[in-house]
């Protein structure tokens, strides 16, 4: 046997090993069976309710805001997140000739009037700091838009920003409102996007007193942390919070599935990337539960799928996103996926469209599969019925319609799956008429994926309006399958990274 042969085999048994089913089927062939009368549980759309976006003074362009509310149509999301609403360039912080603090809340009041307009609420980032507030105005961060990194200068002028920022806010929006916020405290401070020395010790200081000096506006007002990359320092935070008596009204932290498990865990175990989100998001869970905050909400304030090869401009995301939904369930109050749009820019402008950029529309306002992903994933049932299958998620909705979502997922890393076509699934579903009617809806290689689309196109770098409405127009969804159950079977064959979702009529 080749040692080619031996490799194959053995990533093939890792990957069926690692699937937390007992279920045995032979690859390519699978039945899952259904009960339509099993134990249901409330299925909150957690994974939609909030989205990650690039940085503050993005938001005022039109391109992005077309965007924002192209998701907002398929999601209904409520929260967006993004950086650097102290930046700069958004002009919040200066001091005049005597170094007294002079602010202006101009740009800040049409950022966020322009997310209220269309539906959306911010998660405030407390981010960067303003360079005549830094100790050290030359920290810049090496993305483009050079984020300044350094703790204040002045601590006392830092509570004071906060108090002013926070009153302007109140006064504008009024406080009902502003209680429907969440303001978290920096981002990433783990890493090089905070620049304090002892790194933690520097940034828990600066969060209580972040935290305190907006409390002192209005307790209502919900703050929380640590915002760390690669799910770190959570439960020294929460002791630290503990000790300190500072406020933390939710905890919020950060992993993708390509992080690596040493960052992640602090092992060298082997943890298959289509897992490592919702374990590091189950650490962090039993931490706040050691805490005695398991009440407390985690916001998972970045995500995405593994970066490698461009698969996240591919039908791939689908099957990792529902595969992801189906672990996180019951874990985590609120998943940001990271991003939703690709006008972004920490490397600098896009160059051309799908180049692997995280977000759901490419550069000029493309729909990506994951963009129709998501559209499917919405229509799933808000209650979620007991299903051992690691390859769908089963729900039900308020009319007691059955919504299914059935996937093919084969990760961009596992080289022996990369020729495997199709795999053909058989839905035994019970609790229902045998010839109850169906509808069936796809994203796949021909159904809303622009790739080839755009190749066929000739990839213009910088697509027209009348090229990109083409693209939109042909790889938008198309009216559902109808069809039915056959003696209470469903038979799919689902190409490789296919995503399909099932409606069984309660209407029979």
């Amino acid at each position: 046997m080749s040692l080619r042969t031996v490799r194959t085999i053995v990533i093939v048994l890792t990957i069926l090993y690692a699937t937390d089913t007992c279920d045995l089927y032979v690859w390519g062939q699978e039945k899952v069976e259904i009960d339509a009368r099993a134990q249901a549980k409330p299925f909150p759309h957690f994974w939609e309710q909030m989205f990650g976006s690039g940085r503050a003074i993005l938001t005022l362009r039109e391109s992005y805001r077309d965007d924002l509310r192209a998701v907002k149509q398929i999601t209904d999301f409520r929260y967006v997140r993004f950086h650097a609403i102290l930046h700069d360039e958004v002009g919040v912080y200066n001091e005049d000739e005597r170094g007294v603090a002079v602010y202006n809340f101009a740009y800040v009041d049409q950022i966020y009037d322009g997310l209220l307009h269309n539906g959306v609420r911010p998660i405030v980032e407390i981010s960067f700091m303003p360079k005549k507030l830094a100790f050290n105005p030359d920290a810049l961060h090496p993305f483009w838009y050079k984020q300044n990194v350094s703790p204040p200068k002045s601590i006392e002028k830092w509570d004071a920003l906060m108090v002013a920022f926070a009153k302007h806010l109140v006064e504008r929006y009024g406080i009902d409102e502003i209680a429907q916020w969440y303001f978290e405290v920096w981002n990433e401070p783990n890493i090089d996007f905070w620049g304090g020395v002892p790194r933690k010790r520097s940034y828990f200081e600066m969060y209580d007193h972040t935290a305190r000096a907006l409390k002192s506006v209005n307790l209502r007002i919900r703050v929380g942390g640590p915002a760390t990359a690669a799910a770190q320092w959570v439960g020294d935070f929460l002791r630290h919070t503990a000790a300190t008596d500072s406020p933390v009204d939710f905890i919020s932290s950060h992993g993708y599935a390509d992080d690596t498990v040493e960052n992640m865990f602090g092992t060298d175990e082997v943890i298959p990337m289509e897992q490592r989100v919702c374990r590091a998001i189950s650490k962090v869970h039993n931490e706040m539960k050691v805490a005695g905050k398991e009440s407390v909400p985690l916001f998972w304030t970045e995500w995405n799928v593994p970066g490698m090869n461009q698969v996240r401009d591919t039908t791939f995301v689908g099957p990792a996103l529902a595969n992801t939904i189906r672990q996180c369930d019951g874990l985590v109050t609120m998943m940001s996926f990271w991003t939703f749009s690709d006008v972004f820019e920490e490397s600098g402008p896009g160059s051309r469209p799908f180049v692997g950029q995280f977000g759901l529309r490419a550069e000029f306002g493309i729909n990506k599969p994951s963009y129709y992903d998501f559209a499917l994933l919405h229509k799933l049932g808000g209650q979620r019925l007991a299903n051992a299958s690691p390859n769908v998620i089963v729900t039900k909705t308020v009319d007691g319609d059955l919504v299914i979502v059935v996937w093919n997922l084969v990760g961009p890393e596992s080289e022996a799956l990369k020729t495997t076509d199709s795999r053909n699934i058989t839905l035994a579903v019970h609790g229902v008429p045998p010839s109850a009617r169906v509808t069936v809806e796809r994203v796949d290689n021909e159904h809303g994926n622009v790739l080839p689309v755009y190749e066929k196109m000739g990839r213009p770098a910088y697509p027209t309006p009348e090229q990109v409405d083409s693209m939109n127009r042909a790889t938008k969804l198309q009216s559902p399958e109808a069809t039915q159950l056959q003696n209470g079977d469903l038979n799919l064959v689902l190409e490789s990274n296919a995503l399909a979702l099932i409606k069984i009529s309660n209407r029979w």
